[in-house]
């Protein structure tokens, strides 16, 4: 499958990223973000939802699990898996009705949900680098390859 490497010199570059990956989302969409913690994850997730046309504060849903945001391009999950400490806690608040293909969700910490998570369309690896950050993009389906050869 495609992948897609760039370096991000800052935060304003990595919200930047997340609006131009979202410009690239049209329809359902599964994308896990990898990176230890500070790696940009959520900046770039706020990027991504400020281009999708979410309104409000976008904050890292750690306690919270799940932040619902909407717009007129459709429904967006941000989830972060951080302090989950069973997978199976998933099904208990009822996340498997977000994956039914329509809407986009982004996962932070995706490998604590290992087992319960669907298959994602696109991995986002990041990771601290000099200044910054380096982003590293993985299609696994073809709505992922759709996505990378958008960016491209």
């Amino acid at each position: 499958m495609a992948a897609l490497e760039q370096f991000l010199a800052d935060a304003q570059a990595t919200e930047a990223f997340g609006a131009r990956l979202a410009e690239c989302c049209r329809g359902g969409l599964l994308v896990f973000l990898h990176g230890d913690l500070g790696a940009g994850k959520t900046t770039l997730v706020r990027g991504f939802l400020r281009a999708a046309g979410c309104s409000g504060p976008v904050k890292s849903p750690t306690y919270t699990l799940v932040e619902p945001y909407s717009s007129q391009r459709g429904s967006f999950y941000h989830l972060d898996l951080y302090r989950l400490s069973d997978a199976e806690e998933l099904e208990w608040i009822g996340v498997r009705d977000l994956f039914d293909g329509e809407q986009v969700c982004l996962i932070e910490w995706p490998e604590r949900g290992a087992g319960f998570l669907p298959a994602a369309d696109l991995h986002v690896y990041l990771r601290l680098e000099d200044s910054g950050r380096r982003v590293r993009l993985a299609a696994a389906s073809t709505r992922g390859e759709q996505v990378l050869h958008c960016l491209d």
